[in-house]
This record gives structure tokens, sequence and C-alpha cells, in this order.
């Protein structure tokens, strides 16, 4: 049976995601590994995301890193589940987005594709999105043909919504083309926050986030930016929403407790979430949560509650768990790639037609 591995590294930067599939009529999730960013990496990663000194070099440099960590983990893998490089297929490598600007004809993800395949001696796809963007699309988000493949029912009118850096929406209904968007903010900016203001990484459970109070007049101006009031095709990052976005907007209001500031980020997240969703498909039977954000408890209590009538719950629920779905689904684009099935979504992207996605660098 074929196997491929995926490798996803989000824009959360926390770390490096590895799934084994199994792909024949359908999908099945055989292993995985997970790599924590190593701090230094991070920090050169997130400082690629904005325009700096000696870009070039110093983006050669970090890819290296980047793909040395990758086969760290991928040589882990295999080993703890007596594997060789030659009982997999391909790798399906996103790399690391840097930069996101597809208005201007570019989405750019490191990860040197072509040692990844030498360190490994596999087979390696990589570069997914360039082509949906040359084709006029916005190259993201990639997942939801991969959502429709796996989470796709006849009787359901279902979503499903993943929360990482940034959240992107799946709209899967029954005889109509499946469709989604990015919807804005997902753990960014409240990761950003907590980071400044109590060192640490992520709030755990959304915990810090419930002990403030959500603040309307605060939220009004972050939801005053015109991504919010676009229509899909869209998709967004970095370069949109940061700390200097939050900032700015900050710097014209009254100073608030910084735990408010918190559960304000994550009404926002919840509330571009929602409208959106509520916005695009009238009704919604499921929403079907992975990524990062299904484990804020506070995020997944606030969506339920804006959502009545609508069964919010991981995808745990329905047999993936909700960390592994983006490393799946590069595995799987890896799939389609050499088995030339066209694997972007016009009805998502806004490309000009189907296009078989990805760039194969052989083993």
């Amino acid at each position: 049976m074929p196997r491929y591995l995926g490798v996803m590294s989000g824009t959360s930067l926390d770390g490096m995601d590895i799934a084994l599939i199994e792909q024949t009529d359908s999908t099945r999730l055989l292993a995985t590994h997970y790599l924590p960013m190593p701090e230094a990496l991070r920090a050169e990663l997130l400082t690629l995301c904005a325009t700096g000194p000696d870009e070039l070099a110093r983006a050669a440099m970090a890819e290296q890193r980047w793909v040395e960590l990758a086969a760290q983990g991928i040589a882990t893998l295999l080993q703890q589940h007596n594997l060789s490089s030659t009982s997999i297929r391909a790798i399906g490598s996103h790399g690391q987005t840097v930069r996101h600007e597809p208005a201007r004809g570019f989405s750019i993800q490191i990860g040197n594709p072509a040692l990844l395949a030498e360190l490994t001696g596999i087979s390696v796809v990589s570069d997914f999105r360039r082509r949906d963007v040359a084709a006029g699309g916005q190259g993201a988000p990639l997942v939801p043909a991969f959502h429709e493949a796996l989470f796709g029912a006849p009787d359901r009118c279902r979503a499903v919504l993943n929360v990482g850096g940034f959240s992107n929406l799946s709209l899967l209904e029954a005889e109509k083309p499946v469709r989604g968007f990015d919807c804005g903010p997902g753990n960014v900016l409240m990761d950003a926050w907590i980071q400044r203001h109590r060192g640490v990484d992520y709030d755990r459970d959304g915990a810090w986030a419930a002990t403030g109070r959500m603040q309307p007049t605060l939220l009004h101006a972050l939801l005053s930016d015109p991504f919010f009031q676009a229509r899909g095709p869209k998709s967004t990052g970095r370069e949109l929403f940061n700390l200097a976005w939050l900032d700015a907007r900050l710097s014209q209001l009254p100073q608030y407790p910084a735990e408010d500031v918190q559960a304000t980020l994550l009404e926002l997240t919840a509330t571009s979430i929602v409208e959106a969703l509520q916005a695009a498909q009238k009704r919604t039977d499921e929403l079907l949560v992975c990524g990062g954000g299904a484990h804020n408890r506070t995020l997944m209590a606030r969506l339920a509650e804006r959502l009545p009538g609508c069964a919010v719950s991981s995808t745990e629920a329905h047999g993936v768990p909700a960390d592994w779905v983006e490393a799946m689904a590069f595995a799987w684009l890896a799939h389609c790639c050499l088995e030339g099935i066209p694997a972007n979504r016009p009805s998502v992207t806004g490309a000009r037609g189907l296009r078989v996605l990805g760039a194969i660098y052989p083993a």
C-alpha cells in the first residue's frame, strides 16, 4: 500500500508535525512525530517574515536548519516503526511560510526540498502553493480538498475549521463544490500577546483569556480592518496581522489590562470565524475543529455559544486527531501530485481552474 509522509510547520512556529499515512481509496493515519522548534531557528524564521538585511543568505541558511530538523524527525519516526526509506513513496513538505502576498503574485515557503531528498533518500514533493498563485489564485488555503475527502457527508452540512496561527474554514455542503477561505487571526495574536506579557509561548486552554473581560470598543476597532469585510476567496498571514497591527489600534484607545486584551483577542478569533461562517453557509449542522485551537477550551466554548444549533467538536470525535490533520493533508497532496490529480479548488482560491500542485524532487 502506498505510504506518504507529510511535514508541516505552520505560522505559529511552535514545532514541526510529521505524519505517516497510507493512501488507497481513503486516507489512514499510521504514525506521527512532533519536534519542538528550536528557539534560535524559531526566532530567525520569525524575523524572516519581515523585511531585513541580507535576507536571501539568511533564508538559505535557515531553510538548511529547517530541513535538517525535518530529516531528523523523519529518521526517528521510521526507526520507531521499523520502516525503511524505501517503504515511503514520497514526502509532502509544506516548508515554512515566510511571506504570503498573493495580491502581489507570490507566496514563499522555504524548505530546500532537494536537500530533504538528499538527507532522507525519499522523493520529496513541495512548493504546493505557487502553481495556484500562477493561475490567479490565493495559493491558500490548500486543505479544503483534503477536508472534503476526509469529512464530506451526503446528508450533513458541515464546516471544518483549522485554527493554527491563522484560522481557515472549509465549507462542505452536499452536491456543491467545496468552498473555503481564511477567516483571520487564529492563535497568532493571542500567542504574541501572552509571550510579551507573561513570557510563555501560548495561552494553555485559553485560561488567561478567561480571566479577562472582553472590551467591546477594542473588538470593534480590531474588526474594522477591511480584511474582515471581504468575502472569499481570501487569505492572510503575518504580513497583515502582527503585534505592530495590534499596537497601532491599542494606541488609539484607553489602556486596558493585559488580560482584557487577551480576552478580546480570543473574541476576535471567535467572532471572525462565526461571522464568516454564517455569511458563507447559512446552515451548518456540524463544525469540526482541528489545529492547536481545538485544545483552547475557552475558544471552543465560545464557538459553541455563538453557534446554537450547530454541533461544535474536535475532529478527534470523527476519528482524526486534531493535531495531525494539516500534516496528513500535505502527505495527501504529495499523493495527488504524483498521481496527476488536481488538488486546488478554484471555488476556494479563485484560481482560473484546477491545477496539479507541487514540484517533485526525486530521491
